[in-house]
């Protein structure tokens, strides 16, 4: 999803406007989580691009999404630009080191 939000609507609250804002980049986010997976992949992942232009838009995590378009529309601003991209995940598994590994266990029992 590349999109520009306008944040001003006339006869509109602005709360209201940031509101529908977010209930739209979280929709997206639901929907593409949904879909079925390919072979061999664990999760859906996301980069994400937040700013007041294209141009401008700075790279920030999934979970900063709806933090930015707040940040944005507390200086005022008119609009602000989300650029949600999908693409594959793969969980990586980290090995332990064999006297980790045995501190593990015997904490355990």
């Amino acid at each position: 999803m590349k999109k520009n939000f306008p944040l001003q609507a006339e006869g509109k609250h602005p709360d209201r406007v940031l509101e529908a804002v977010k209930h739209d980049i979280r929709k997206y986010f639901k929907r593409e989580r949904n879909r079925a997976l390919p072979k061999g992949v664990d999760f859906w992942d996301f980069d994400c691009k937040v700013g007041l232009n294209a141009d401008s838009a700075e790279v920030v995590r999934v979970s900063a999404v709806i933090e930015a378009v707040d940040a944005a529309a507390k200086t005022g601003a008119i609009s602000v630009y989300v650029e949600i991209l999908c693409k594959q995940g793969v969980r990586v598994i980290l090995e332990r080191a064999p006297d980790e590994q045995d501190a593990l266990d015997h904490d355990a029992a």
